[in-house]
């Protein structure tokens, strides 16, 4: 069997049914096998970024590991972005690239790029097939490293001659992987410890992370808490691990958590942080941060513990396995004080904003779409504050319904990630939330979405500006906004329409349920341009460097 046959079959073996996709000249050995194949989908993308994000969207929305091919050169560094935002933020992917042949690798071909050496600090692991006796099993072994312990992007690099050389196709059983074995089961006497320590508390609270979401330990987490009454706040990438209906749920902490969350970390006597890793938008000054509290941190990456916050007691292993035992081996607990400390400061300090009639608020798009949604559809965003917005004000009630990016903060993630999301979730309401700026970075992929009738919608936050950078200038710098004002001649219904889209304009407040009710019932993709408050700024706010506790809040409080 040829190479290009053989990687298919590889694929099918791995559950493959979609892969997102650009041809060139050297993958066009696979595209013509890709042409009679009947079990894998490739959906033809505009721009090689968005086949990346679309994988990251699909990985993130299904669990699955997102499969994205390009070619040589310019086709693999095109994909550069997406692998790092997979990266950034843990999300299993395969990125199969082309390479010029064996023999001419290291020659400055046409096309070439050395895309392992560019990849290797933004991958969990890459390879470069050279022999295509060694092509079955380095697939095996790349969707094996991806989708294990904490997952992550890997890269395999195919040269043209790999796809059209001959060799027998015998499928691996088991990968191939000295010195690679993921810790599962946490340490007993760890987990005995770590018991003790939250049985003694007095102001327990959980900080969750996208951990839980990947480890697909959400219903492990509510039996945890239901059991001990300890509040619960989460980073961005966990804002759907926990019901934000629920009483203990204090919301998103950090830089524009909610006031009642920070407050929560800093007076806390002990943190268990879970499947989390303590990044500096969470926790502000470092040496301010949680300064009462003793560390408990989970987590299935032992690089990850301790890196930035010193935990007294570490527990590697995976969250679903530890949340289970630790509920298991603990007593019933009762916090009423510590609850009812959290809900005064909840009705204190809401998160709200000054409502402005006629004119749109940014957050009363978004409630309204979290109203009629009511926690049923995936969200994605792009990256800024219509981020932060769907962040405060969306609720969610199940995992894997928000879908955004975190580490890297990846302007342009949010359409091709929903349409990602939407391919391996047919059916389902797919919006994006997005921002004039971002929306444009991948606007292109609307090609994509109608082509393949993916029906996402898409809620442009419309303020003319680069909004949360204009924030900073404006808080920071003086309101010098150098190159942040983008108002132009951009009209977006007619760019959906000219891609075969829906296009909506939306200018005043009352008219803002309508819409939203006629674009969710929309059959197609649907564009829609909410013209919203020019200078609204995201609150609270934790400036740089600053404490948790000391939010600029824009006098809303």
């Amino acid at each position: 069997m040829i190479g290009s046959k053989i990687l298919l079959e590889c694929l099918k073996k791995e559950g493959v049914d979609t892969i997102f996709g650009y041809p060139g000249g050297v993958v066009l050995p696979l595209f013509d096998a890709l042409f009679s194949e009947k079990e894998i989908n490739l959906v033809l993308v505009r721009h090689e970024q968005g086949a990346a994000h679309m994988a990251d969207g699909y990985a993130r929305a299904t669990g699955k590991v997102g499969v994205c091919l390009a070619t040589s050169g310019p086709g693999a560094t095109n994909l550069v972005t997406g692998i790092a935002t997979a990266y950034m933020d843990s999300i299993p992917m395969v990125a199969l690239t082309g390479q010029v042949s064996t023999n001419l690798i290291g020659n400055d071909a046409f096309q070439e790029a050395d895309i392992t050496g560019i990849t290797r600090p933004i991958v969990k692991h890459n390879y470069i097939v050279k022999d295509v006796k060694d092509l079955a099993q380095t697939i095996k072994n790349a969707f094996y490293i991806a989708s294990t312990g904490k997952p992550g992007p890997v890269v395999v690099d195919l040269p043209k001659d790999v796809f059209t050389s001959e060799g027998e196709f015998v499928y691996p059983a088991q990968p191939n992987l000295r010195g690679y074995k993921p810790t599962y089961e946490g340490n007993k006497l760890q987990i005995k410890k770590a018991v003790e320590m939250i049985e003694k508390a007095k102001k327990p609270l959980l900080y969750v992370g996208g951990g839980v979401i990947l480890s697909g330990a959400t219903e492990e987490l509510y039996k945890f808490v239901e059991k001990t009454e300890i509040p619960v706040t989460t980073t961005l990438m966990a804002m759907d691990a926990f019901p934000s209906a629920h009483a203990l749920n204090c919301g998103m902490l950090g830089m524009h958590g909610t006031k009642y969350a920070n407050y929560a970390v800093q007076e806390c006597d002990l943190l268990i942080a879970v499947g989390s890793r303590f990044d500096d938008r969470v926790t502000g000054k470092v040496s301010e941060f949680a300064p009462n509290a003793e560390i408990i941190h989970i987590d299935i990456d032992p690089t990850s513990i301790s890196k930035i916050i010193r935990a007294q007691l570490p527990v590697v292993g995976d969250a679903k396995n530890i949340l289970k035992e630790l509920c298991g081996q603990i007593k019933k607990l009762e916090h009423k004080e510590w609850a009812a400390q959290i809900m005064k400061w909840k009705n204190e300090f809401p998160l709200n904003y000054k409502d402005s009639d006629p004119e749109i608020k940014p957050q009363y798009v978004v409630e309204k779409i979290s109203e009629l949604t009511n926690g049923e559809a995936i969200i994605t965003t792009e990256v800024g504050q219509n981020q932060m917005w769907a962040a405060q004000f969306m609720k969610f009630k199940k995992p894997r319904s928000f879908i955004t990016s975190g580490g890297l903060g990846t302007m342009g993630y949010g359409l091709p990630a929903a349409i990602g999301a939407q391919a391996g979730s047919p059916g389902k309401l797919v919006i994006d939330i997005a921002g004039d700026g971002s929306i444009q970075m991948n606007i292109q992929e609307l090609a994509t979405a109608v082509k393949y009738n993916y029906p996402v919608k898409i809620a442009i936050l419309n303020n003319g500006w680069l909004g949360m950078v204009r924030q900073w200038q404006e808080l920071f710098f003086g309101k010098r906004y150098s190159s942040t004002l983008i108002e132009s001649s951009v009209d977006f219904v007619k760019l959906a329409e000219a891609y075969g889209a829906k296009g909506m304009r939306i200018e005043k407040k009352g008219d803002v349920e309508a819409a939203l009710k006629e674009a969710f019932a929309y059959k197609g993709v649907v564009v829609m341009d909410f013209r919203v408050c020019r200078e609204e700024n995201v609150y609270p706010m934790v400036p740089t460097g600053a404490a948790l506790h000391t939010m600029i809040d824009g006098g809303l409080a």
